[in-house]
C-alpha cells in the first residue's frame, strides 16, 4: 500500500511542512485530517516563502490533488484568503483541492468566547491562538456545530444558526457579561462564504478510498504536534482535536489499513510556544549562546510569537513514539546546533520511569542530561549524510538509539535541497 502519514512529535512546530512537501513530490494525494488555522506549515521554494494554515502544502506540485477533512474545522475568511493567495501567485487549485462535507466551520461567536474565555482564565490561560478553534470543537462534541454540509444549504443554514446564536448569546450574557450578538450579519456574511466554497465541497472519504484501492501514492498530513494532542498532550495546555496518527483515520474517514507507514517529525531541539510544561527549558545562560529567534526561525507562523527553547528530550520523543506507532523518524533544524560547543539530550527525568500523565508532575520534573561536544562545522551545504562531520552522525545515531527508532531523513535547512535522504519512503513500497 503506497500511504505515509506525516505528523510532529513535539509540541508542533517540528517542520512538517517542510517534510510534507518533499514527499508530496512523488504523492498523487495529500489530506490534512484535523485542526484549522491555528496551524501553520512554511515552505521555501527557490528563495520563496509559501505560507499554509489548512490548504496541504502539496498544492505547490501540479500534479497532486489535495483534501481537507471532516476533522477539520474550517474559518472562510481565512481558507479563501489563502485560496486567494493561491490564485494571485499562479498556483492551479481548481479541481484539485477538495473539502470534506463534514468538516465543522468556525464563526465569529467561535473567535469572540475563545478570546473572551482565555481573558476570563487570567494568569491561568491556555494561550491559545484566539481563532476560534476550541469553541468549535466545543459546539461539535456538544452537537450544536455547523458544518459544511449545512453552510451549503441556505434554509438548513439559517434555521442552524438562529439556534447557535441564541445558546451563545446565553452564555455571553450568563458568564462573561458580554451583549448579545444579532445572527442576520453572520447569515449575510457566511452565505457569501457558501458560495464561494460550493465548487470545492466533495465527498473526500469516497475519493481518499477509490484512490487507496488503486494502489496512488496519498500522503496523509498531520497538524500540530502529539504533545498538543487533547487527549495524550500535556493536557490542559493542548488543542482541541486528536493530534497523533490514529486521528488521521478519524479526521479523514479512512480505516487503519490504510495508512502504510508512519513518520514522525521532530526537531533536534525542543520548542513550543504559549504557556505549559518544557522540561528541557534553557536557562538565560544557555539561552545567550543559542542562535536568536530570527536566525533559528523560531518565530510562529500563526502566532508571530517567540517560541520557548529547550534540550532535545529523547524520554518524551519515545513516549511519542509509541503513541503514534511511528516508524521512522525526520530529524529538522541540525544546522541551528551548527556552533554550539557543547549540545545536550535529555535521557530521562529523576525518580521517573514513565513520562509523567499530569500537569504538575511534568512541571516537576529533572531532566537527567548527556552531554554531546559540538561539530562547530556548518551543515548547511552538505548533499549526502555520510558528508556530516562525524560528531554531528553521532549525535543522530545516539538519538536512534534512545527512541528506538531509525531516522529516515536529516533536515539542515529550510529549503527543498537542505534535505539528507536516508530512506526514500514511497520508493520502497
Amino acid at each position: 500500500m503506497s500511504s505515509i502519514a506525516v505528523v510532529g512529535m513535539q509540541w508542533g512546530d517540528e517542520g512538517k511542512g517542510k517534510v510534507i512537501d518533499l514527499l508530496s513530490e512523488e504523492a498523487q494525494h495529500i489530506a490534512r485530517a484535523q485542526g484549522g488555522n491555528n496551524a501553520g506549515h512554511t515552505i521555501v521554494v527557490q528563495g520563496k516563502e509559501f505560507r499554509f494554515h489548512l490548504i496541504p502544502s502539496g498544492i505547490l506540485y501540479p500534479h497532486t490533488k489535495c483534501y481537507i477533512g471532516g476533522g477539520t474545522v474550517i474559518d472562510p475568511a481565512s481558507l479563501l484568503e489563502e485560496i486567494g493567495s493561491l490564485t494571485s501567485q499562479g498556483i492551479e487549485h481548481v479541481k484539485r483541492l477538495y473539502i470534506s462535507m463534514y468538516s465543522h466551520i468556525v464563526f465569529p461567536y467561535h473567535r469572540l468566547v475563545d478570546q473572551l474565555s482565555e481573558k476570563l482564565k487570567g494568569g491561568a490561560a491556555v494561550g491559545t491562538t484566539g481563532k476560534g478553534i476550541g469553541p468549535c470543537y466545543t459546539d461539535k462534541t456538544s452537537r450544536c456545530g455547523i458544518r459544511l454540509a449545512d453552510l451549503l444549504n441556505p434554509e438548513i443554514f439559517q434555521q442552524r444558526l438562529k439556534a447557535a446564536v441564541a445558546l451563545k448569546n446565553r452564555d455571553l450574557e450568563k458568564l462573561y457579561d458580554h451583549p448579545p450578538i444579532a445572527w442576520e450579519p453572520i447569515y449575510e456574511e457566511y452565505s457569501t462564504y457558501a458560495k464561494k466554497l460550493l465548487p470545492y465541497a466533495a465527498p473526500v472519504e469516497e475519493l481518499l478510498y477509490t484512490a487507496s484501492k488503486k494502489g496512488e501514492k496519498i500522503l496523509f498530513e498531520g497538524a500540530q504536534g502529539a504533545l498538543l494532542d487533547v487527549t495524550f498532550g500535556t493536557y490542559p495546555f493542548v488543542t482541541s482535536s486528536c493530534t497523533l496518527s490514529g486521528g488521521v483515520c478519524s479526521g479523514l474517514g479512512v480505516g487503519p489499513s490504510r495508512v502504510g507507514q508512519t513518520v514522525g517529525v521532530a526537531k533536534l531541539y525542543t520548542t513550543r510556544v504559549g504557556n505549559g510544561p518544557l522540561p528541557t527549558e534553557l536557562s538565560s545562560d544557555e539561552l545567550a549562546h543559542f542562535p536568536d529567534h530570527s536566525s533559528s526561525r523560531e518565530v510562529g507562523t500563526t502566532t508571530g510569537r517567540k517560541r520557548r527553547i529547550g534540550w532535545f528530550d529523547a524520554f518524551l520523543l519515545r513516549h511519542t513514539t509509541c503513541l503514534n506507532g511511528v516508524d521512522s523518524l525526520a530529524l529538522t533544524k541540525l544546522d541551528i546546533l551548527d556552533d554550539l560547543d557543547e549540545i545536550k539530550i535529555c535521557v530521562g527525568y529523576k525518580h521517573c520511569k514513565m513520562f509523567p500523565a499530569t500537569l504538575e508532575e511534568l512541571g516537576k520534573a529533572v531532566p537527567v542530561y548527556e552531554s554531546h561536544k559540538g561539530w562547530k562545522v556548518s551543515t548547511r551545504d552538505v548533499s549526502v549524510y555520510d558528508d556530516l562531520p562525524d560528531l554531528a552522525k553521532a549525535y543522530i545515531r545516539r538519538i536512534e538509539e534512545l527512541c528506538e527508532v531509525p531516522v529516515s531523513l536529516v533536515s539542515v535547512g529550510p529549503e527543498r535541497e537542505k534535505t539528507l535522504w536516508l530512506d526514500r519512503f514511497f520508493d520502497e513500497q
